[in-house]
């Protein structure tokens, strides 16, 4: 019998006393779409990480062919063929496709970079697996679902025979990824293994050959994707678990706040309409990347909607326009917090006060003030630190995470979307959070919160809606749902 292309056996991996996976076994042969399925902390990013060898794991072994990989690295990996295509895009924007073809690879004579050879080994390498682009086009002006086919075809180009795809059709619509699924089977048909992770369950059972779901860092099960279905798989990856902890008391809400009427974005949202009152927690569930991705942007007014309007209180919002949003009192906590919400190499006390102005205007910092106002932000949100005022980035990541909520919550806001609140944070940290989130209500902040947490949802929100294909396929309050028809319907099945 042939040996699998990708083998692991026992691999597990902790950080710190937490276990992210434990013993997994999983085997890949030539061919064969393999999805990996799992709610969010279940492990698949960790399971990525390890295969690609961004990531070393505590015990367990992994074999390529047959042949043991021993110690791999980044370098490593990609020489036996493991690449990977991330969901954030890799891709240089302002070089062409050519370029990011054969990035680090460019051929040359002498000093010389040959461009013609460039341009037709980009050409060769696109039309043997059937993708049509101009490889002299800057990438930036590729629509979403050509960048993903042009770093595939990176990958492959490469000399990848195991392939992993970490959600390549999160960001695109049905038909851009028709094309991305027409690739991948290409690529399968060729003898190339493939590794796909995805939310979306109808995707899956059309595309896979093979899935395995993890559940809490475990293997929970391995099946053919034929004769499979998306209850089927619901069930796996949730276990069947009802209690999500003590619910959020039901609370009676104030006025509306916010209401969005007819907000599009001309790609991943449309036509969105979307009330939320004074108290309430409105939850919002999506697959990665579709149109509850866009709330930050078109809230926050780093995005301006190309139709509809935002209201709050009744009053327009400048489309696009930032400092109209905070006029407004809308104040948008990013799930991305050392990308998007910290200075990572400011203090905690400089970022919990980057967003007060009563500290703005002056020639000088008033260090007395800002280190007394961050002392009191600090002891509210249980900030943890083990020197007085460390750089942000010594933190752990709940401690990070309370540092922006300490940012933005007390600035006096009508409105708050939180994006991903609890995310990478221990059990402890996220019940502190939640205690914060419940304050808010409590105090008649308008609350959207975005999560792909189903259970944080439930445990906080009054009402769901659930988008998926950059429309609002689902709204129910919190009484009328469960947690697996909520599962359900945001990795699109049908909900009974």
């Amino acid at each position: 019998m042939t040996a699998p292309l990708l083998s692991l056996r026992g691999v597990s991996k902790s950080f710190g006393g937490a276990r992210a996976l434990i013993d997994i076994d999983l085997d890949l042969h030539a061919g064969e779409v393999h999805a990996l399925l799992g709610m969010n902390g279940a492990g698949k990013s960790t399971l990525v990480e390890i295969i690609s060898a961004s990531l070393t794991p505590d015990t367990g072994t992994l074999s390529v062919a047959g042949e043991p990989a021993g110690p791999l690295t980044p370098r490593r990996a990609r020489q036996i063929g493991i690449t990977t295509v991330h969901q954030r895009r890799s891709l240089v924007p302002s070089l062409s496709v050519a370029e990011n073809l054969l990035l680090g690879r460019l051929p040359r004579r002498g000093p010389w970079v040959r461009w013609d050879e460039i341009r037709r080994s980009a050409r060769a390498a696109l039309d043997d697996i059937g993708v049509r682009i101009d490889v002299t086009a800057p990438v930036r002006t590729l629509p979403a679902a050509q960048q993903v086919l042009v770093e595939i075809a990176r990958e492959v180009h490469a000399g990848g025979r195991v392939l992993i795809l970490d959600e390549p059709t999160a960001a695109l619509g049905g038909g851009d990824a028709a094309h991305v699924h027409e690739l991948v089977r290409t690529l399968s048909q060729r003898g190339v293994g493939i590794v796909y992770v995805s939310h979306h369950l109808d995707e899956v059972l059309a595309l896979a050959d093979s899935i395995t779901v993890l559940r809490d860092g475990r293997r929970v099960t391995t099946v053919p994707a034929e004769g499979t279905t998306v209850s089927d798989l619901v069930t796996s990856m949730t276990g069947g678990k009802a209690d999500i902890g003590q619910r959020r008391p039901a609370v009676e809400p104030g006025p509306v706040v916010l209401d969005l009427v007819g907000i599009g974005t001309g790609d991943r949202l449309r036509e969105l309409n979307l009330q939320v009152r004074a108290g309430e927690v409105v939850g919002v569930l999506g697959p990665a990347g579709d149109g509850q991705s866009q709330l930050f942007g078109l809230l926050s007014g780093t995005r301006r909607p190309r139709t509809g309007s935002i209201l709050v209180d009744g009053r327009p919002v400048r489309p696009g326009s930032v400092r109209d949003a905070l006029r407004h009192g809308i104040r948008c906590v990013t799930g991305d917090r050392l990308a998007l919400g910290l200075i990572p190499e400011l203090s905690v006390d400089e970022n919990v006060t980057l967003a007060t102005r009563a500290l703005s205007g002056r020639p000088f910092v008033r260090w007395p003030a800002l280190h007394a106002m961050a002392a009191e932000a600090r002891d509210r949100y249980r900030v943890v630190s083990i020197a007085a005022d460390p750089p942000v980035r010594a933190l752990s990541g709940g401690n990070q995470q309370k540092v922006l909520l300490a940012k933005w919550l007390p600035t006096g806001g009508r409105v708050c979307l939180l994006e991903e609140p609890t995310n990478g944070v221990d059990v402890a940290a996220k019940a502190e959070i939640h205690e914060l989130v419940e304050g808010l209500a409590a105090d008649g902040t308008a609350l959207l919160l975005t999560s792909s947490d189903v259970d944080e949802v439930l445990r906080l929100a009054d009402r769901v809606v659930v988008i998926r294909g950059g429309a609002v396929v689902a709204e129910r309050t919190v009484a009328q749902t469960s947690r697996d028809e909520l599962v359900t319907m945001t990795a699109g099945g049908t909900a009974a």
